[in-house]
């Protein structure tokens, strides 16, 4: 394995040297020791494991160790801390923290580092944005988890796109273009019936892992929600709006519980780059904005639970039940749906054969990778569509942007068109239709049809990008609460109201007790900042709700 020179520090981020005054606090709550050369600190697989800060010597932070493909991931000296996200979030160590000479070092537990994020605004941005900044940089070097599997085999396209949403670091071996994969396989012993395998350092292999696997491997909130706990608050969805309602809620007081179908952020998540977002002048990737949010809400006690897909509705007494598609229920006194809008797909023929092999509903880091360096398309004229092709011009050239309309400034923010224009490698085609995809191996281009004179045409693209529009994510309620023709959840004024009954609040559907907020909301604004301050007032109205029917909480 190479290792840097003495004294060097390699990074997995910029380096954060934590300053005199940083260390006292630090050390208040803490205490120092003699490291000697090779101490394991922490192990990979552990399930959670302590802040260390290096006092003297040198530490490294060590992939796979012992094994043949170890590797250096980073290293540290004085000042320096070791540590990423998912400290804070509950999943495993990934990696081995080894001392690689004798020195001294600063051991901080764990809960006291959360008290620090929860109470101290200058230590808690210094970690915070250093872990966000590790876990960025893991992604793009795919560090960390190994995933062996085909690009042609849907569990695996599945298992990429909820990595790449909950924002954990995985090496892809590809068995179509990586010929090591299928050496390790034969030295692992795994048939490719077994595939997609996933190798988790320190923990078993998993063979053909299924969501539940996932969810309880990686993690999940250390709050427990028992099947017969009865919460004040049950928040379905973690979008923006979701988190938003889940913080405030438990912040004042109420027994909160936050349930996602994949991870935490919703559609936020996958947005390269929110820049009209209030308070934030240079932008804020979607991830960070999903990340803190999570945070935060495990501070406020909140209990999380990602890969819960609801899949059924139910209210009796004032108590509300939500089943999920793995048999879990979740009851509370009070339902804020969040569950948000999925993507419309793009109403082409045999494209459902390519799509998640070609054909993406989201511009992450992994959907990028699989086009780097070859043309795509991005197909949408709002904003989602040009923040995904202002992060695919990053990798891709070029980058077609299709709108059916007849500029960009229709449904689009005019800093994105602004930047749009700046950038020589997208090629905006307005009035332009898709009506057809070409494809042998993998998709090679698109059919397009100009909409003013007819003309048809194709473009040489190798990945097509869809951001055409989004359909409610309100099925699973079975029309209980009344909804638009459209399956979006009328809201406040616009219920109907039989007689003798109370016009529904803000927020609140034609079922008492149960709001709904952001993107599932008919007439609701399709942006982060609109759900956000939905579903922190829709909190307010809770309690609102319940002076109104004249019931306390217990």
């Amino acid at each position: 394995m190479d290792r840097p020179a003495r004294g060097e520090s390699v990074q997995w981020a910029p380096v954060s040297r934590l300053s005199s005054e940083q260390l006292k606090k630090l050390a208040a709550i803490g205490s120092e020791r003699p490291a000697p050369a090779g101490e394991v600190l922490f192990s990979a697989g552990d399930a959670s494991y302590d802040f260390f800060v290096v006092l003297e010597g040198a530490a490294e932070i060590i992939d796979r160790l012992g094994e043949p493909e170890e590797r250096l991931v980073a290293a540290y000296g004085y000042a320096e801390f070791l540590g990423e996200i998912g400290m804070l979030t509950g999943e495993r160590s990934r990696f081995a923290g080894v001392m690689r000479t004798t020195g001294r070092v600063l051991r901080v537990p764990l809960r006291h580092i959360e008290t620090i994020i929860a109470q101290d605004s200058d230590l808690s941005e210094l970690i915070l944005r250093t872990f966000l900044a590790r876990r960025a940089n893991l992604l793009r070097r795919g560090a960390g988890i190994t995933l062996i599997g085909s690009r042609y085999d849907e569990r695996c396209r599945i298992l990429l796109h909820s990595f790449s949403l909950s924002r954990t670091a995985v090496e892809w071996l590809d068995l179509e273009d990586r010929p090591e994969a299928e050496a390790l396989l034969r030295r692992l012993k795994v048939s490719l019936t077994d595939l997609p395998v996933l190798l988790v350092p320190g923990r078993p292999l998993m063979r053909n892992p299924q969501p539940a696997d996932i969810a309880a491997e990686f993690g999940d909130s250390p709050h427990p929600v028992d099947d017969q706990e009865v919460c004040d608050l049950l928040v379905v969805g973690g979008g923006p709006g979701g988190l938003a309602a889940a913080v405030y809620g438990a912040s004042e007081g109420l027994t909160t519980a936050l349930i996602d179908a994949d991870a935490f952020g919703g559609q936020a998540a996958t947005s390269s780059r929110i820049e009209n977002y209030l308070g934030f002048p240079a932008g804020l990737p979607g991830a960070e904005l999903a990340a803190r949010g999570a945070i935060q809400a495990a501070k406020f006690g909140v209990r999380l639970r990602r890969n819960a897909r609801a899949a059924a509705f139910a209210s009796a007494d004032g108590v509300h039940t939500v089943t999920c598609d793995d048999g879990r229920t979740f009851r509370a006194r009070d339902v804020i749906i969040a569950t948000g809008a999925n993507h419309l797909r793009l109403d082409v023929p045999g494209i459902e054969a390519w799509e998640s092999n070609g054909v993406y509903y989201a511009a992450t880091v992994v959907e990028a990778t699989y086009s780097r360096g070859r043309p795509v398309a991005v197909v949408g004229g709002a904003n989602s569509a040009g923040q995904a092709a202002l992060f695919l011009a990053r990798t891709s050239d070029p980058v077609y942007l299709v709108v059916r309309g007849d500029d960009l400034g229709h449904s689009m923010s005019q800093y994105l068109i602004d930047a749009i224009d700046a950038e020589p490698k997208i090629h905006v085609r307005v009035r332009t239709e898709v009506v057809g995809i070409s494809a042998d191996s993998e998709v090679t281009g698109l059919d397009v049809v100009d909409r003013t004179g007819g003309r048809r045409s194709a473009l040489t693209v190798s990945a097509v990008f869809v951001f055409i529009g989004a359909t409610p994510c309100t099925d699973w309620l079975d029309e209980r609460p009344a909804m638009d023709p459209d399956g979006f959840l009328l809201t406040g004024q616009d219920v109907a109201v039989p007689a003798g009954r109370r016009t529904p609040l803000p927020f609140e559907t034609s079922v008492p007790g149960v709001f709904c907020v952001g993107d599932a909301r008919s007439g609701s604004v399709k942006r982060v900042a609109a759900a956000v301050g939905e579903g922190s007032a829709a909190v307010r109205i809770v309690f609102d709700r319940r002076r109104a029917d004249g019931v306390d909480f217990l």
